[in-house]
């Protein structure tokens, strides 16, 4: 099979649904932030300890299948993998755990460390994107509305998992100074 279809090389590429688009629609730049996202994470997953890598590859999964549930356009295909709130609750465990031993937040924090916990800043910034973009298609069905949320707590999950990051690697964080 080849990777090349040429059937994109005008600019248009079709959804599950089969819909053709143009590529610069909103639909595929949600579906596409959460594809970067994905990769983002991938990178993060080299760079963490080995505790940490099976929440990631799940997180990984749900983001695939998230990209899926917007490519199929709306269209009803009973196969198709879903969001439920389980994912969500299983995103609010993961942060609760990761934000046991973590000192209480009183101050806004500057996304820096060491390279796990700017890789997990970036893929907090990339999931709120990838948020924004979905929210902007503005579909009302219960799906979006679960894919908003995930996506949102999500974003929490990477910025409790920088501090855990940091925390663990003994890196003190770096405070926002609004008098420079």
């Amino acid at each position: 099979m080849k990777i090349y279809t040429k059937t994109g090389d005008k600019g248009t590429t079709s959804l599950v649904s089969g819909r053709r688009v143009n590529k610069a629609e909103l639909i595929l730049e949600a579906y596409g932030t959460i594809d970067e996202l994905n990769a983002f994470v991938g990178l993060l997953i080299n760079q963490i300890s080995s505790e940490i890598k099976p929440e990631l590859l799940w997180v990984q999964n749900v983001l695939f299948n998230i990209g899926s549930i917007l490519a199929k356009d709306g269209a009803n295909y009973p196969d198709y993998p879903s969001i439920s709130t389980q994912h969500i609750t299983q995103v609010e465990l993961m942060i609760d755990r990761l934000n046991e031993n973590l000192a209480e937040l009183r101050q806004f924090i500057l996304p820096s460390g060491n390279e796990g916990v700017s890789r997990a800043h970036l893929c907090r910034t990339i999931c709120r994107r990838a948020e924004r973009r979905v929210v902007a298609l503005e579909i009302e069905s219960e799906e979006m509305t679960l894919i908003v949320q995930y996506l949102n707590r999500l974003s929490d999950y990477f910025f409790t998992l920088a501090r855990w990051i940091a925390n663990d690697n003994i890196i003190e964080e770096i405070y926002w100074d609004k008098n420079v």
